[in-house]
């Protein structure tokens, strides 16, 4: 049904509910999970919709999709943010293809280096330790490191160094077209990260919610790289170190393949979230115009929580009769 509001929202029933060839793989089909819950799904609007009415003059894009059963929640979904680090999932997938495909091995090596140059003009430039969220990798400036540790860096710890080097790797331009092939045309990944002269002539890599969810929704379903792929890059998802967005509002050892992404006034979270071991929604929030990250933080965990008492109903308190 499509609703109308300030926030031009639209919530969705009827779409993709089974599960998925890599489900099957990885679960190795453990019982569907219980997908009762306390509220109806216009009533876990309204409290996205209250909640988000607290972020006046903000820009919030939101995205759930249940994995289990035909539901959806769209509001903004479509509206474009700075991609900030989310863009690192579909280098991921860049890389774990062009290993299916046998360009290189998971154990190859590549050099460490901190020479880029810039999408605009060609000129040379060279990412800030200090400004960035790993500081691990500048200590093997020189020396050659597996494409595993690059890979796992750029999502677990964030890493912008080892980002660029795998953007140099696979390429930008091949990322892009494998994100068509994949039916994510609103994420564009143009370049690497911290590319200054890039940025200020507009060409910045961008996405919007519901894109970043069709990402993640392809690592589910095993189209964006073989299932064996899929499922190391779901464990590299899995061990994502900032876990102060999505992951906070859910209840505590809630497995989360998720990446966050943040620069000043940007705030995201893309997350895959499981229960009972198996893949069980699709949840996304991108924000802007938020300049503390605490507060965004606190939003993001603030939808979380209301979608988790939505999709999975909590545990009903144990009767113990009076003696």
């Amino acid at each position: 049904m499509i609703l109308s509001r300030p926030l031009r929202f639209l919530a969705l029933a009827g779409v993709l509910g089974s599960a998925t060839p890599l489900q099957a793989q990885l679960l190795k089909r453990t019982p569907v999970p219980r997908t009762d819950s306390l509220t109806t799904l216009d009533e876990t609007l309204g409290s996205v919709q209250r909640r988000l009415a607290q972020e006046s003059g903000d820009t919030v894009g939101f995205y759930f999709r249940d994995l289990v059963k035909p539901e959806s929640i769209l509001i903004d979904a479509d509206t474009r943010f700075h991609a900030a680090s989310t863009m690192k999932v579909p280098v991921l997938i860049q890389v774990f293809r062009d290993i299916d495909a046998g360009r290189f091995g998971l154990h190859d090596k590549i050099i460490v280096t901190n020479d880029f140059h810039s999408l605009a003009d060609s000129s040379v430039f060279h990412l800030d330790r200090a400004d960035d969220s790993d500081s691990s990798l500048y200590l093997k400036i020189g020396l050659p490191v597996e494409v595993e540790e690059l890979a796992t860096l750029m999502i677990t710890k964030s890493s912008n160094l080892a980002t660029n080097i795998l953007i140099d790797k696979v390429g930008a331009s091949r990322v892009q077209a494998t994100l068509h092939e994949l039916g994510a045309d609103s994420v564009r990944v143009l370049r690497g990260v911290e590319d200054t002269p890039a940025f200020r002539a507009g060409m910045n890599n961008t996405t919007t919610a519901r894109g970043m969810a069709r990402v993640l929704a392809s690592i589910v379903d095993a189209t964006a790289a073989s299932p064996q792929s899929c499922g190391t890059m779901v464990g590299i998802l899995q061990h994502q170190t900032f876990n102060d967005g999505i992951p906070a509002g859910l209840p505590r050892h809630t497995r989360v393949a998720h990446k966050t992404g943040w620069f000043t006034g940007v705030h995201h979270d893309a997350a895959i979230v499981y229960w009972d071991g198996r893949p069980r929604y699709i949840l996304v929030i991108m924000t802007r115009g938020i300049p503390d990250q605490s507060h965004s933080a606190t939003l993001m965990a603030d939808l979380a929580r209301i979608i988790q008492g939505h999709v999975i109903a909590p545990p009903q308190p144990r009767f113990v009769p009076h003696p």
